[in-house]
Order: C-alpha cells, then sequence, then structure tokens
C-alpha cells in the first residue's frame, strides 16, 4: 500500500526541524535579494512563492484550532523557508532521476484543482488574489507531482513495516492505545446568567425543583427534558451522547462521573445555570486491540520511517549543496 499525501509541505516541514540550523558550509546572504528568500544550487526561490506557503500554513495552523495571538511566526517562516529549500532540493533529484510527468497527467490533475472551485470565474478571482499566472499554477502542479512520483518510487516503495515490528510498538506504547472512560447522558437545563440577581437564581432553581419533583414521581426524564429544557439537547430528550473527562465544565463532569447507571443527580449549577443529569451507560477505560489497530498502526510506522528517510536523504543532500539564505527577506 503506497502512502500518498495531499501535500507534500507537511512531511517537508517535519523533515526541516532535523535540518532548520544552517550548518557552517551553508551561507547567509547579506546582499539585497529583490525578492529572493533563497538560491539553492543557483535555483532561486523567491518571495512570492514563500508568502504563499507561509499564508497556507498559518491557514492550516488555525483550523487546527491554534490561535493566531499563539504562533511563533518567526520560527514558522524558518520553517517554512527551510521547507521550500527541502522541496527544492529533491526537485533537483527529481530531475537528475529522469522523472517526468505527462500532459495528460498535468491536465488531469489541473482539471481537479479547478473542480475545487464553484466556476471558472471564481477559479480566476482566487488566482489574481494570489497573485498567481496560470502558467505558473501548471508549473507548480507539476513540480508537485514529480516530487510526489520521485517519493514514491525512492522512498515509498522501499518501506515496510513488519507484524513484528508494529506488534513491538503496540505493546511499548499501551498508552497510546488507551480509550478514557465514557459516559452518555441526559440533562435538563435552566438558564441563569451567573451575574444575574440572587432572585432571578432562586427563581431558576425552583423551576429545576419542580421538576425534580416531577421525575421522583415517576415522570420520564427525556419527556421532560423535551418540555422544559433550555439547552438545544431537549429535542433528543436532553441526550448529549457518549462524552469523556475534560469535555464538560468541571461541576458537570464532576457530577457526571459520579453517578451511577440510571441515576439522576441532584441540582447542579455550573455557568449556564441550573441542571438535572442522568447517565444511561457507562463505559470503562479500555486499551484498543491490537486487531483493531493494525492497519493504522502500520500505516504510522511508514510515516515515520518516510520522514526518517527524507530527513536523512536531504542532510546528505545538504553536505554538497549551496545553499544561501536570505534571512532579511523573510523578517517583515
Amino acid at each position: 500500500m503506497k502512502i500518498r499525501w495531499k501535500r507534500w509541505l507537511w512531511v517537508l516541514i517535519a523533515v526541516s526541524a532535523l535540518t532548520v540550523v544552517a550548518s557552517p558550509s551553508l551561507a547567509e546572504g547579506t546582499k539585497d535579494s529583490k525578492g529572493i528568500v533563497a538560491v539553492v544550487n543557483g535555483d532561486e526561490i523567491i518571495r512570492a512563492d514563500f508568502n504563499r506557503e507561509m499564508a497556507e500554513v498559518q491557514r492550516q495552523l488555525l483550523r487546527m484550532g491554534k490561535p493566531k495571538s499563539t504562533l511563533n511566526l518567526s520560527e514558522i517562516k524558518k520553517e517554512v523557508l527551510e521547507s521550500l529549500i527541502n522541496k527544492q532540493l529533491l526537485y533537483q533529484e527529481s530531475k537528475k532521476k529522469d522523472i517526468t510527468i505527462s500532459d495528460a497527467e498535468l491536465n488531469k490533475q489541473m482539471q481537479q484543482v479547478k473542480e475545487r472551485f464553484p466556476d471558472e470565474n471564481t477559479f480566476k478571482e482566487i488566482l489574481k488574489k494570489e497573485d498567481l499566472a496560470l502558467d505558473d499554477l501548471r508549473s507548480q502542479i507539476k513540480r508537485d507531482l514529480m516530487l510526489q512520483r520521485f517519493i514514491d518510487t525512492q522512498f515509498v516503495e522501499n518501506i515496510t513495516v513488519s507484524d513484528q515490528e508494529a506488534k513491538a510498538f503496540y505493546e511499548g506504547n499501551l498508552n497510546r492505545f488507551k480509550k478514557p472512560e465514557q459516559i452518555q447522558a441526559s440533562h435538563i437545563l435552566i438558564k441563569v446568567d451567573p451575574g444575574a440577581k440572587e432572585a432571578d437564581k432562586a427563581k431558576a432553581r425552583a423551576k429545576l425543583e419542580d421538576i425534580r419533583k416531577k421525575l421522583k414521581e415517576g415522570g420520564d426524564f427525556a419527556t421532560l427534558a423535551g418540555e422544559s429544557s433550555e439547552c438545544p439537547s431537549k429535542a433528543r430528550g436532553g441526550d448529549l451522547g457518549y462524552f469523556g473527562r475534560g469535555q464538560m465544565v468541571k461541576p458537570f463532569e464532576d457530577a457526571a462521573f459520579s453517578l451511577k447507571k440510571g441515576e439522576v443527580s441532584d441540582i447542579v449549577e455550573t455557568g449556564f445555570g441550573y441542571h438535572l443529569i442522568k447517565v444511561a451507560d457507562k463505559k470503562p477505560e479500555t486499551v484498543i486491540a491490537y486487531n483493531d489497530i493494525k492497519e493504522k498502526l502500520n500505516q504510522y510506522l511508514k510515516q515515520q520511517k518516510l520522514r526518517n528517510k527524507i530527513g536523512q536523504y536531504i542532510n546528505k543532500l545538504k553536505e554538497t549543496a549551496k545553499i544561501t539564505r536570505f534571512s532579511k527577506e523573510i523578517s517583515d
């Protein structure tokens, strides 16, 4: 099975952690580079390409939930520059190995890119916004396809992970394969603002006390939640599904996890208001069986081997490569 990557940048950024500190043989540029961020064996890497990769990395990090204020832009810039250098080195090697991409393959990939947009005009508007000519996009896609084929043929096809290796990793890292304790719970919420007047709080609590009384008299929890709860979960009879520790606010979590299956809590106060909680099911902490995780584990270990092999290969290339980085160009 081949490992396919949608974007090589992430592989190469991971590798750049091994190489981000330049060795003494790699010069640091000080002259005015006129929009050039690095030169790799005579091939220039321009500022426009760096800016596009930088913007993409930031978008990826934000989609992963990393707040912009927490991003170390200086370090990210260094890693992005190093990833572009790594890509350039590998691209140069792909040309030496006579890796080729046919027009049919390139056209097919171009069409797939266009199909990500609602129409041709939107596609052209995005290119204009990115300051990217259609020919430049074709050239970039061709380079990426060459890189993918080069890495597939030179590395991926030679990577194997034996069952013994996978099993040894599994047994030595059982903590990674634990499924934490989970519960399935429902609740009835009567909202009240934390800063509300005491009279309003008492009114909300009294309303929930009345619901609690109905439960003790044999009322159905789901029915009462549907009638009275002020949480969107009321549409499901108050059902919140399964959740583990750390997913709910602390007072709610503490109360819910202390309940036995089928038990209803006393009134619980949180920043949202007052709750009654009922636990429908409890799943204890378990360890995922090896056979259930074997395929994913095999792919994970292949990716680790791929990262290491590419890192070693790039480090070897850098021993003889002539690389000049124009640090001033990425410090703005």
